[in-house]
């Protein structure tokens, strides 16, 4: 071909009107041309980086790989240029002529062996389609090339009708081209007009540019300073990159508050690094987490080679780590990956599963190695782990060791932990409350006899007691107002009044059992218990079928016959029937506040009571 002479051709297609198809529907958002123009410009420099290292191409300075990225909002152009591979003329007609075609790929098989991922190399490829994504944006598209061995230079035009113009032995490649590599300027319709704002633009190469693994520099024609181009808008080497060994936790945390502009302090991170055959890399943070209402939907962002691919992908986190933030660099995984891909990939759940083990590692890790921390960040993180015990049998069986308990009078115990203390009082059984202030009383008489009462008092927490009683055959969990616990009793004679008894059962009515027992502590008159089975079952009901009526629960209220209260009512009834019905309600308005809160008209009869009472005086 002689030089400066132009060729004519038109796209290579198998289907007709394919390439209006392609521009129109081949992604859904048109930002996407951004990461796919500027990555085929990382691989151009990462192919010649490998020619030069492999020895297939010398005397090329490669000191300096850079890619440029110009604006020009007066002629409608985005320019992106690199200082890489370039293209000769059969080249550029055999790649940018015929679609799906990918450059990388041949690449890849010549020179990478059957590392036919291409991760050895970090060439990014299998773009395929992904050039024609600057149609979306653009009616033209102008490519100068120059190839690194010294051929003519190649300019290729193509138009939105995937006509195109080829001229080898392009004269005025110098005006875009520094000796060697590939401009390609886009000339934006009115389609893509919104990028030709810098602030529109620079959003778009932050997304999906900012960890690129070659430098990156933005220039606005219209800026007179230029000092702007000599800073890299991109972090060549993200921290996901490097050894878990040499990363402070400093480094941690400013790649956490740079990625998610949060900036509050996570509570810890886990620095991930699989190889073969799972061969992905990443740094998951567990966020902190201010308050119980706060949106606990984490964001988990997936690249593939140093590229953004998408945001909260979340078919590669188990569900009960939605509220992780970080990074996974799947090179594994196709480009522009799919959803239904990401649902059917065994490789993702390969994935998935090596996170969760690498969570539960991290979550015994820093039990066994620093438990004073643990105990602080626990409240944070106590729901997720819960969650995940519930939801998956081996993450349970790698954690339930390390699972800790607060404990009503403070500090943490594990479960081991405490059933080791309870083998001379109370066996295989912990006790609990959910309500701290509504079950004061309860608890004080336990730990008036040395008991430990841990507290659950999130919904989730009593939820998770039941996979905890499957999983350890004898152990049950009960809450402190379920039953008057042997320890609390004495060893005296237990005394009856049926009369009292008569009264009680006659204001608790048919749904309570009133029964007589003999305490310790002798200034408690009655104790009410609710049957942990039907309390539990009643709560299931509740997140299963909210609309069914409460079943009525078990309930049995133990007169404390030790109690002087009880046996100077059994006095009152002779004497003055009616003021020992009301002493009689009194108590068990008290027992009942013990229990759960009192409804309004409850509140109102309790406080009309407490008053005729005082006024007996």
């Amino acid at each position: 071909m002689e030089q400066n002479e132009t060729r004519h051709g038109g796209i290579s297609i198998e289907l007709e009107h394919i390439f209006p198809i392609i521009k129109k529907w081949l992604y859904s958002e048109k930002e996407i041309f951004v990461r796919e123009i500027v990555s085929n410009a990382c691989d151009a420099v990462t192919k010649l980086n490998r020619l030069v290292s492999l020895g297939e191409a010398k005397d090329i300075d490669i000191s300096d790989p850079r890619i440029t990225v110009e604006l020009d909002a007066d002629a409608a152009t985005i320019t992106v240029t690199d200082n890489g591979i370039g293209m000769t003329a059969d080249e550029t007609e055999k790649y940018l002529g015929q679609i799906a075609l990918s450059g990388a790929l041949d690449f890849i098989q010549k020179y990478e062996g059957d590392e036919s991922d291409g991760a050895a190399s970090g060439i990014i490829g299998h773009f395929g389609l992904g050039f024609y994504s600057a149609f979306m944006v653009c009616d033209k598209v102008d490519v100068i090339t120059r190839s690194y061995n010294g051929a003519p230079a190649v300019k290729w035009t193509c138009d939105d009708s995937g006509n195109y113009d080829m001229t080898d032995g392009f004269d005025g490649w110098d005006g875009y081209l520094d000796g060697r590599g590939t401009a390609v300027v886009m000339h934006i319709n009115d389609e893509g007009r919104e990028y030709l704002s810098e602030s529109k633009l620079k959003e778009a190469l932050d997304k999906y540019c900012s960890f690129m693994p070659v430098r990156i520099f933005f220039n606005n024609v219209k800026n007179e300073k230029k000092e702007e181009e000599e800073k890299p808008i991109n972090d060549t080497a993200p921290l996901w990159q490097k050894n878990p060994a040499d990363c402070t936790d400093e480094e941690y945390k400013e790649f956490y508050r740079k990625v998610f502009h949060d900036f509050r302090e996570p509570l810890f991170q886990i620095h991930l690094k699989a190889d073969y055959p799972l061969n992905f890399k990443g740094i998951l943070y567990f966020p902190k987490i201010t308050g119980e209402y706060e949106s606990l939907e984490g964001q988990v962002k997936l690249f593939y080679n140093q590229v953004f691919v998408a945001d909260n992908i979340k078919e590669v986190i188990p569900e009960y780590l939605l509220m992780l933030k970080g990074v996974l660099d799947c090179p594994e995984l196709p480009l522009n990956v799919s959803r239904s891909y990401l649902q059917n990939s065994g490789y993702v759940s390969k994935i998935s599963a090596h996170i969760t083990k690498k969570v539960a590692d991290k979550l015994n890790s820093m039990f066994t190695t620093d438990r004073e921390n643990f105990e602080k960040v626990w409240r944070d993180i106590k729901t997720f782990v819960e969650y995940g015990c519930m939801r998956d049998r081996k993450f349970y069986e790698r954690v339930n060791t390390s699972v800790i308990y607060e404990k009503c009078a403070g500090g943490f115990t594990t479960l081991d932990e405490y059933l080791e203390a309870a083998k001379e009082t109370h066996e295989n059984k912990i006790y609990y409350a959910n309500d701290k202030a509504a079950q004061a009383k309860y608890i004080s008489m336990l730990e008036a006899e040395n008991i430990d009462v841990i507290l659950l008092d999130k919904f989730i927490d009593t939820q998770f007691i039941n996979t905890v009683e499957q999983n350890r055959e004898g152990v049950k969990f009960c809450r402190v107002d379920a039953e008057v616990a042997d320890v609390l009793k004495d060893d005296a004679e237990v005394e009856e009044y049926p009369k009292v008894k008569e009264l009680f059962e006659k204001i608790a009515g048919d749904s309570v059992k009133v029964d007589f027992g003999s305490f310790k502590d002798k200034n408690t008159p009655a104790i009410l218990n609710v049957s942990e089975e039907t309390r539990r079952f009643d709560d299931m009901m509740k997140i299963y079928s909210p609309s069914t009526a409460p079943i009525p629960l078990e309930s049995t209220l133990t007169l404390n016959s030790a109690s002087p209260i009880i046996a100077k009512l059994d006095s009152k009834m002779s004497e003055n029937p009616d003021e020992a019905e009301k002493i009689a309600r009194e108590i068990f308005s008290l027992c009942k506040l013990t229990q759960r809160r009192l409804t309004p008209e409850e509140v109102k009869q309790f406080l009309d009571l407490s008053y005729e009472i005082i006024g007996l005086l």
